[in-house]
C-alpha cells in the first residue's frame, strides 16, 4: 500500500476499529457468552416457532403458519426471502453477536452519511457517537425490535448517499442509494424506511427550490431521474417482501375497512386514529431530547434509599436499603399508556443544533431544521391533533403505521448532522469573530438557558403527577406525594446535568475560538464529552443487568397445562386465558392458538374476535364463576359456536393446572346439513354465532345458489385430515352423495389453493371467515395448499433486480478505473 492510499485508508480503519471495541466494550457481557432477551424476541420466538421448525427441516419453506389467529402468513413474522446482490453485506455484520453488532451498525451507517456529506473522518467519527449512543437506540435493543434497530442503522448512509447524489457526486450517490436502501428495505421494519423517506422528501423539495433559483432545473431532474432507479433496483431487490406484503397489507388491519358493519375505518383504509396515536409524545415531553429524563424516565424505575421515598419509608420503620434495591417505581409522569425510556439526542447535540443554525450554510441548515420540527411536531401525534390529523387522512401510507412517537428518529438523524457540520464550520476557521461568539452565546444561552430554567423552578415542568399514583391507597398512600418528589429531584438532577454539559461544550468551543486549542484538541474534549453525556444515560436502560446467560434465554419451558396438552397427537387449537388472548403469543409456542400478537393481523379475525369472540370469552369467564364441578364447565362450551368452529379443543385458565378439555369442538373438518345464505360479510358476521356450525353453514347468497338444496343422507360418508403441513392440508374423503365440507382454516384465497385427485377445483368463504368446499360422490383425497404467485413473482423480480445492481456496479467500477488510468492529456479532452 502506497503512502498517499495508506493517508487515505488509515483514518477510517481507526474508526471502524475504535467502533467495534467501543461496541463490546458496552456489551462486555457477550465475551462471557450472555445475551440481551427483549419482549419482541420472545414473542418473535413463540409467532414463528412453526415457522422455523418447518423450515429447518424442509427445502421448501412455509409462507403459513396455523400457530396464531386460527393461521395467516408468514410474511411479517419469518418469511424465506432469496439471497440477493446485497445478502453477503447484511449477513456480514450477524457475524458479531447481538447486541455488538448493532451498535456497530449504528456507528458505521453514521460515519457513512458524514463522509457523504464530506465531513472530515475525525469529525464523522464524532457525529457517529453522538448519534449511536441517543437513548432510543438502546431502548429499542431492550425491547427486542432487531429489525427497528438494523433498519436504522442501514437508513443513515441512504440519507448521506441521496445528499451526496444532489450536491458532489451523483452517478456514486445513486449506486450507494440502491445498495443502502435495498439494505435497508431488506431489515423489516418498513415504518422506519418510510419515515426516512419523508425526511428525503423535505430534502429534495429543498433542492429544488435551490435549483430554480440557480437555474439548475436539468441537473437536478437527471439526479432525481438517478436516484429514482436507485429506488426503483432497491425495491426490486426486495420485491418478495413488499410484493407479499402489499397484498397481504390489503386484508390486514392495515389495509381497507372490510365490509362489516361492525368496521371502524370506512374511509381510505389504515389503522384507526386512536390506535395509530396511542403512543403520542408530550408537547412538554419533548424537553427529554436535552434532558433525558425530564418526565421521570421509563414507566417502572428504580429509586435509592436517598430518595423521599426511601426515606419515608425508613421513617416508618421499613428496611429502605432492601425494599428500594428490589422494588420498582411508577416514575414516568407523561401521557404516554407506558414507555421504556425516554428519547435523548444529547445536551451537547441539542447545543450544537442551535449553533449550527447560526453557522451552518442554509442549504443544509434548512431542510434539516424543518425535517427536525416536522419530527417532533407529528410525535405530539393526538396533543397535535391538526397536524397529526392532516398526515393521517391524506398522506399516502401515512395511516399504515402506529406509534406515532417513533417519528422522533427522524431529529435522531437530522440534529446530530448539524452538530457537526457545525462543529466542521467552526473548525474551518472562515467564521466572522464576532459573528461566532454571538452565536456561541445565544446557543448556549437557549439550551442552557432552558436547563438552568427548570432546574432552579422545576414546577414550570407541571405537578410532576402520574395517572400510576391513584393506586395507592392505605398503608401506601405516602406514596401519592413522595413520588411526585422523587420525579422531580431527578427532573432537576437531569437539568443540572445538561447544563454542565452544555458548558463544558461552549467552554471548549470559546478557547478553541480564541486560538488556544488545536483542531485536534478539540476532537478529542468532544469525544470525551459525547461519551461522558451519552454513554451513562444509555446504561441506564441497557445495561449488564439486561444479560442472561443463552441456557436462560433459550429455555421456553411448557407448563403443566402445555405437557398435558402436548400428549394430544391430533390437530387442535387451544384458548390460553392465563394470558391476554390477542396480545401475547406465548401460548403458540407449543400450539396451534386461537390467539397470538401481531400488529397486522387479518382485519376478518380481528372483527370476529371484538364481535363474536370476547363474548364468547366473557360467557366462560361468567361460568368459572359459578362453577363447582368439571361438568359445570364443559356443558355450556357447547353453545360456543365461533370457538368451536375454529376447533378449540383445549381451554388453558391456569398454566399450572390440567386444562379444561372441550368435547363440542368441531375438529378439523366436518360436513354440514343445512346451507344458510347470508346478504355479505356483515351478516355472516353477526349471525355466526347464532348457528349451530356443526351442522349449519353460512355462505354469500352468490356461491349458495350454486349448492346443493339438499343432501342425501350418508351415514358412512367420511373426511378426515390425512396429511398436516402448515402450507400443505389432505384430506382422506369418502361419501356416497354430495357434500359440502367446512374447515376449521382461515379463508385466505390469495394463495391457498384446493384440488382433487390434482386437479384444481373452486373452494368459497363459509361462516364468515372459514373454508368450505362442495364435493361429489366418490373417494378420493382433498388438498389445500398454499402457493402465492405474488411469492415467486417476487423471487423473480428480486434475481432481476439484484443482476442489475452488481451489473451497474461493476460497470461503474470499470468506468472509474478507466478514468484514473487514463494519460492526463487524454482525459482533460473528455
Amino acid at each position: 500500500m502506497n503512502k498517499q492510499l495508506w493517508s487515505k485508508a488509515w483514518p477510517h480503519m481507526a474508526a471502524i476499529l475504535f467502533f467495534i471495541v467501543i461496541s463490546y466494550v458496552y456489551f462486555s457481557p457477550v465475551i462471557d457468552g450472555k445475551v440481551v432477551v427483549g419482549h419482541d424476541n420472545q414473542t418473535w420466538a413463540g409467532m414463528s416457532k412453526e415457522t422455523t421448525d418447518f423450515n429447518g427441516s424442509h427445502d421448501s419453506p412455509t409462507l403459513w403458519t396455523n400457530s396464531m389467529f386460527g393461521g395467516m402468513p408468514t410474511y411479517q413474522i419469518a418469511m424465506d426471502s432469496p439471497s440477493t446482490a446485497v445478502s453477503f453485506i447484511y449477513s456480514f455484520f450477524t457475524n458479531f453477536p447481538r447486541p455488538v453488532f448493532y451498535l456497530i451498525l449504528y456507528l458505521i451507517g453514521f460515519y457513512i452519511l458524514l463522509l457523504s456529506l464530506r465531513v472530515n473522518p475525525w469529525l464523522s467519527a464524532l457525529g457517529a457517537i453522538g448519534f449511536a449512543f441517543a437513548s432510543y437506540n438502546f431502548i429499542i435493543i431492550v425491547a427486542g425490535h432487531s429489525s427497528k434497530a438494523i433498519t436504522l442503522a442501514y437508513m443513515a448512509p441512504v440519507i448521506g448517499s441521496v445528499v451526496m447524489s444532489y450536491r458532489s457526486n451523483r452517478w456514486l450517490g445513486a449506486i450507494l442509494t440502491a445498495i443502502f436502501l435495498a439494505l435497508g428495505i431488506k431489515s423489516g421494519h418498513i415504518q422506519i424506511v418510510y419515515y426516512v423517506m419523508m425526511l428525503l422528501g423535505v430534502f429534495i423539495v429543498s433542492e429544488l427550490i435551490y435549483a430554480i433559483l440557480e437555474k439548475q432545473i436539468k441537473s437536478f431532474l437527471i439526479t432525481s431521474a438517478g436516484l429514482l432507479g436507485a429506488a426503483i433496483i432497491a425495491m426490486g431487490i426486495n420485491a418478495t417482501t413488499l410484493i407479499t406484503t402489499y397484498e397481504y397489507g390489503k386484508y390486514s388491519m392495515r389495509g381497507q375497512s372490510s365490509d362489516t358493519a361492525h368496521s371502524a375505518q370506512k374511509s381510505n383504509g389504515g389503522l384507526e386514529k386512536d390506535y395509530i396515536t396511542q403512543w403520542s409524545y408530550g408537547v412538554g415531553e419533548t424537553m427529554t431530547l436535552l434532558m433525558p429524563d425530564f418526565y421521570g424516565g421509563s414507566s417502572i424505575g428504580t429509586l435509592d434509599e436517598n430518595s423521599n421515598t426511601g426515606k419515608k419509608l425508613s421513617s416508618l420503620g421499613a428496611d429502605a436499603t432492601q425494599i428500594m434495591s428490589t422494588q420498582k417505581w411508577p416514575l414516568y409522569w407523561g401521557s404516554q399508556p407506558s414507555t421504556s425510556g425516554p428519547v435523548y439526542i444529547g445536551a451537547i447535540i441539542c447545543f450544537l443544533f442551535v449553533l449550527g443554525l447560526f453557522l451552518v450554510d442554509g442549504k443544509y441548515k434548512w431542510w434539516l431544521l424543518a425535517g427536525t420540527v416536522l419530527s417532533i411536531m407529528l410525535a405530539w401525534g393526538k396533543n397535535f391533533g391538526i397536524l397529526t390529523n392532516f398526515f393521517i387522512d391524506y398522506v399516502p401510507y401515512y395511516n399504515k403505521f402506529r406509534t406515532v412517537a417513533m417519528i422522533l428518529i427522524i431529529a435522531g438523524y437530522t440534529m446530530p448532522i448539524m452538530a457537526i457540520l457545525a462543529l466542521q464550520a467552526l473548525i474551518k476557521n472562515n467564521i466572522d469573530k464576532a459573528k461566532l461568539t454571538k452565536s456561541l452565546y445565544w446557543a448556549a444561552g437557549i439550551t442552557g438557558g432552558l436547563c438552568l430554567l427548570f432546574w432552579l423552578i422545576p414546577s414550570l415542568a407541571g405537578n410532576f403527577v402520574s395517572p400510576e399514583d391513584a393506586q395507592f391507597s392505605g398503608d401506601y398512600s405516602f406514596l401519592k406525594t413522595t413520588l411526585p418528589l422523587d420525579r422531580q429531584a431527578i427532573m432537576k438532577a437531569d437539568a443540572l446535568r445538561s447544563l454542565i454539559f452544555i458548558v463544558l461544550a461552549a467552554g471548549a468551543i470559546w478557547v478553541y475560538a480564541k486560538n488556544k486549542l488545536k483542531a485536534a484538541h478539540l476532537y478529542l474534549i468532544f469525544a470525551v464529552l459525547f461519551i461522558a453525556d451519552m454513554y451513562p444515560v444509555a446504561k441506564r436502560y441497557l445495561n449488564d443487568d439486561n444479560f442472561v446467560s443463552k441456557q436462560t434465554a433459550q429455555a421456553t419451558k411448557p407448563t403443566q397445562a402445555d405437557k398435558f396438552i402436548l400428549q394430544d397427537k391430533s390437530d387442535y387449537r387451544v384458548l390460553n386465558l392465563a394470558v391476554s388472548p390477542f396480545n401475547d403469543a406465548s401460548t403458540s409456542y407449543f400450539h396451534k392458538s386461537i390467539g397470538g400478537y401481531h400488529g397486522a393481523k387479518l382485519r376478518s379475525y380481528q372483527d370476529l374476535i371484538d364481535v363474536q369472540l370476547i363474548p364468547e370469552m366473557q360467557a366462560i369467564s361468567n361460568v368459572f364463576q359459578h362453577a363447582k364441578t368439571l361438568t359445570d364447565v364443559q356443558a355450556p362450551l357447547a353453545k360456543l359456536s365461533v370457538l368451536n368452529m375454529l376447533n378449540m379443543k383445549y381451554l388453558i385458565y391456569n398454566p399450572e393446572a390440567m386444562p379444561i378439555t372441550n368435547p363440542y369442538a368441531n375438529g378439523t373438518q366436518w360436513f354440514v346439513k343445512k346451507i344458510i345464505p347470508v346478504e355479505n360479510n356483515s351478516e355472516a358476521l353477526r349471525k355466526v354465532g347464532q348457528i349451530d356450525t356443526k351442522n349449519e353453514a353460512l355462505v354469500e347468497k352468490a356461491v349458495a345458489t350454486s349448492l346443493p338444496a339438499t343432501f342425501a343422507k350418508d351415514t358412512t360418508a367420511t373426511i378426515t385430515l390425512k396429511k398436516y403441513e402448515p402450507n400443505d392440508l389432505v384430506y382422506s374423503y369418502k361419501s356416497n352423495s354430495d357434500q359440502v365440507a367446512i374447515f376449521s382454516e382461515i379463508y385466505y384465497d390469495k394463495g391457498w389453493t384446493a384440488y382433487v385427485n390434482g386437479a384444481q377445483v373452486p373452494y368459497f368463504k363459509a361462516n364468515y371467515l372459514l373454508r368450505g368446499i362442495a364435493l361429489k360422490p366418490g373417494q378420493y383425497d382433498v388438498e389445500f395448499k398454499f402457493d402465492p404467485p405474488s411469492y415467486s413473482t417476487g423471487n423473480t423480480i428480486s434475481y432481476a433486480s439484484s443482476i442489475l445492481l452488481v451489473l451497474i456496479v461493476l460497470g461503474g467500477g470499470f468506468f472509474a478505473w478507466r478514468r484514473n488510468t487514463k494519460d492526463p492529456k487524454e482525459a482533460g479532452k473528455e
